[in-house]
Formats: structure tokens, sequence, C-alpha cells
């Protein structure tokens, strides 16, 4: 492991490497891992903004959207003035000026089973910060079979849940459908542009995002991987639900009929996430 720092990068990060569970050799860590964010939106924003200034060395960042103007309430790592730009140029932009040691990928595509089949081999951990069943769905199969954690999150109105999933590592860990063995039927759990969300909800569920991403990173404490995190802005209430692993998973159980990407066609478009 390479354990040169620049005097530049010794004082950037001289806050982790106090940190006894960080140190030199944790900030070490995070330089050489590799973490794609799907989706520039109200969780990838302050997800994008927490990873560059940890220094965590590649950053990949996809989304095919172009800024609008009811964004920025949410999307806190663009600019009033890139309105009409593809939102992972946006992010990536905000990202280098933040952290200029960093590496920064730009996808402007959509997440479909062909950007998932390319595209998540070449990183660690994998970030959901995506509003629709389908892109979530497709992620969540994608990462399991291809042996990759997913970081997801979502959020609605005022409530926000998140979760780590691993369940290519096998049995305790549960993958993301044995918590949601099926899609909802279309109509039935409303999106952000339907519902509406208070800004600052997304930019505490994906700052709890960035650490997780950044305790798989070290190795250190407990993720959320087997637990569902909860919470409630209004009432200002954390709950934390226990995952089980599904033997009847179509995933991950015993007879597993989901083998490859093939069910997954087309794409969707990335925006803030519902649960």
């Amino acid at each position: 492991m390479d354990l040169d720092f620049t005097e530049a990068e010794l004082h950037r990060y001289s806050r982790h490497i106090l940190l006894q569970d960080v140190g030199a050799v944790g900030q070490a860590k995070l330089r050489a891992a590799r973490v794609l964010i799907v989706g520039a939106g109200g969780l990838g924003a302050p997800l994008a903004l927490y990873l560059a200034a940890a220094g965590v060395g590649t950053i990949g960042i996809l989304d095919h959207d172009q800024l609008e103007l009811s964004n920025l309430q949410r999307q806190v790592i663009h600019a009033t003035c890139r309105i009409g730009h593809n939102k992972a140029e946006s992010a990536a932009e905000t990202m280098r000026a933040l952290n200029p040691e960093i590496t920064v990928e730009v996808h402007p595509r959509r997440m479909d089973a062909e950007a998932a089949r390319e595209l998540i081999p070449r990183y660690d951990i994998i970030c959901d910060g995506t509003d629709n069943f389908p892109t979530r769905f497709l992620l969540g199969d994608a990462c399991h079979l291809l042996g990759r954690p997913l970081v997801s999150a979502a959020v609605l109105r005022f409530e926000g849940q998140l979760s780590v999933y691993q369940g290519h590592l096998g049995a305790p860990n549960p993958c993301h459908r044995c918590l949601n063995p099926e899609m909802p039927p279309d109509g039935l759990v409303p999106s952000c542009s339907e519902a509406g969300v208070l800004g600052a909800v997304t930019g505490v569920m994906g700052t709890l995002q960035a650490t997780e991403v950044l305790k798989l990173i070290l190795g250190i404490g407990e993720t959320l991987a087997g637990r569902l995190l909860l919470w409630d802005a209004l009432d200002m209430r954390f709950r934390t639900v226990k995952l089980r692993r599904d033997p009847e998973c179509a995933l991950c159980g015993n007879h597993a009929t989901i083998h490859d990407l093939a069910a997954h066609r087309g794409a969707a478009p990335l925006v803030c996430a519902a649960p």
C-alpha cells in the first residue's frame, strides 16, 4: 500500500489521519478506492461531495439528465449557471474544484443493462441515488451478480431509508430482493416530482450514504449490511429493522431463478430517490 503522501495531502486529510481508526493507512485505502455513484441528484450530490472531500481516489458519476431549476432546491452540488448542462458533468466540475487530487470519471449516460455490465466491474462499491424502481432493481441485481456491494438510499417527503446490500458474499447477507422481491405496480409509490421532498432530507440521507461507503472502504465499524435504517425527519426518529436472507429469493435463494440481466431492458430517468 502506498503511504507516500505529499505535504498538501497530509494537510488536507490531517483530521482523518488523526483518527485512530483511519490514520495514514486508512487514508491510503481511501485514495486507492474506486466508487461509482449512479444519479447526481438529491442523494448523489452530498454523497459525491463528501467522498470527494474525503479523498476517495476515483469516483465515477453517472447521470444522463440535464440540470433544471427545480433541482437546485436539494441538489447542492450544482449551480444556477449550469442549468441545461448534463448533471454528471456539472457534479464533476464541483468535485474537481473541491479536491483536484482525486480522479472523477464522468458517465453522461443512462443506467441500463449494458452500462451495468460495462461499468460495475470497474468499481469497488456502487451507490444508488436513483428515483425509479426499474433502475433500482437493475442495480440490485447487477451488483449481486457482479459481486459488488450496493449502498442504497431513498427519500420521499420527510422520510428516508438506507441499507447496504452484500448478498453476493453469501449467507446470512440478504440481497435487495430479499426486502423487495418484485417491483410495485406503476403509480403505487409516487416520485419526488409527484409527492415532493424536503431538500435537507436528501442531504442527510446522502451524507449517511457517504458514511457507509467510507466505513466499507476503511473496514471499520458496523455497516448497515443486513439492516434497514428508517428516518422520520418530522419526528426526528431513527429506527433500524433487521433484514433476513430469504431462502426463496429469486436472486440469492436456494433455487434462484435470476442468473443474468436479460430481463432488464431500456433505461429510466435518474432524479431523486423514492422508497
